[in-house]
């Protein structure tokens, strides 16, 4: 019975040995999966704010052509007026 005893401490002392290293495995996987997680949403927060940029060029460039498109009629018009009051 003492052999079996002194076994069975060896086997106990083994598996808290491997518990204990199993440990910082366990937190490195779970580490590594939140990980995974936070980089799928700051691609995601990526992707939504190039999208957002995109969308921002395109509105400047509307209205880039827009103030062209004013400083031609307003000049027309300053000529206009001009010539109305024989400048």
């Amino acid at each position: 019975m003492s052999r079996l005893n002194a076994a069975a401490g060896r086997f106990h002392a083994a598996l808290d040995n491997l518990g204990n290293a199993a440990g910082p495995l366990v937190e490195s996987r779970d580490s590594r999966d939140d990980l995974a997680i936070r980089l799928a949403a700051v691609t995601e927060e990526r992707d939504r704010l190039r999208a957002r940029v995109e969308e921002l060029e395109e509105e400047a460039r509307s209205l880039n052509s827009m103030n062209h498109e004013v400083e031609g009629r307003l000049d027309g018009a300053i000529a206009e007026i001009r010539a109305a009051l024989g400048r």
